[in-house]
């Protein structure tokens, strides 16, 4: 008997480092989504479906887009539902239209060349203009499709397409982020933020990272894989730096972030990391 399809072996790898990403315990995943602790088990392991949804839920609580994840899912749900091996059953014999009148063009919409018109008629050099009046119908519809497209700015030239409105929209941008949560502000979710550089693991065993989001044009740090008492502190040249203590045990098994600083100037930013019960820091550049 054959084996699990490559594309379910690589999405059930790709959850299982998704769920390393997020420091969670299948308990932990069990208690923050609606799978059972068995069913994350099996999701991980390739021996079950993975919904749509779980997959979503994952990369939501590790921080990190979807998109990667979602292209494998609907690979390994094409071998689940069968889809890719429904390929030897009878084809329909193909349908053949039926033929169409092909229509005229009233009188008013055919150009004519004046000299090519007698008193007797269209002569012949209508048909070898035919091409010609054809040809520029079609520059005429592509150039007003082009103009549709553009519209007058302040200045007369044209005005870029309009982007789509983000949903959520971000609850602060620049400055105004100084000193608040990414989460509640929709700054960290997947799609609108990126890694500054990789992340660093700490001597303790801890892992820390610079994270930025373009979209509120904030940043801000984080930890996982902490100790109680660790602390991570982001900062900025000529701003307030920004700090998160861990406190509980709770916070050693999830992502613990800072508020962020706001700003477009990523340069000079620097997390600091220092371990439970000491004041010596190990720090980390972009």
């Amino acid at each position: 008997m054959s084996g699990p399809a490559p594309e379910c072996v690589a999405l059930a790898e790709g959850l299982r480092d998704m769920r390393a990403r997020t420091g969670l315990s299948l308990a932990a995943l069990a208690e923050r989504t609606p799978y059972s602790k068995s069913s994350w088990e099996r999701y991980l392991n390739g021996k079950k479906p993975v919904p749509r949804q779980a997959v979503e839920a994952l990369c939501a609580m590790a921080g990190e887009s979807s998109g990667r994840l979602l292209a494998l899912w609907e690979l390994a749900d094409t071998e689940w539902s069968g889809r890719a091996r429904h390929t030897g059953l009878p084809a329909r014999p193909p349908h053949k239209p039926q033929p169409q009148p092909q229509p005229t063009l009233p009188p008013a919409l055919v150009l004519v060349p004046a000299d090519a018109v007698d008193t007797t008629g269209v002569h012949g050099r209508v048909r070898r203009y035919g091409p010609f009046i054809t040809g520029v119908g079609v520059a005429v519809v592509a150039m007003l499709a082009a103009l549709s497209l553009r519209s007058p700015g302040a200045g007369g030239s044209p005005a870029s397409l309009a982007s789509p409105a983000l949903d959520p929209v971000p609850g602060c941008q620049g400055t105004a982020c100084d000193g608040k949560d990414p989460n509640p502000m929709a700054c960290g979710l997947p799609g609108r933020v990126d890694s500054l550089g990789p992340p660093h693991r700490t001597s303790t065993g801890a892992s820390v990272e610079l994270r930025y989001s373009k979209v509120c044009v904030a940043a801000w740090g984080r930890i996982w894989h902490s100790r109680v008492g660790d602390v991570i502190e982001i900062s900025a040249p000529g701003t307030r730096s920004r700090r998160v203590v861990i406190r509980n045990t709770a916070d050693t098994g999830a992502y613990r972030f800072t508020p962020m600083i706001g700003g477009p100037n990523r340069t000079g930013l620097r997390l600091c990391f220092t371990p439970a019960g000491t004041t010596g820091r190990e720090c980390f550049d972009p």
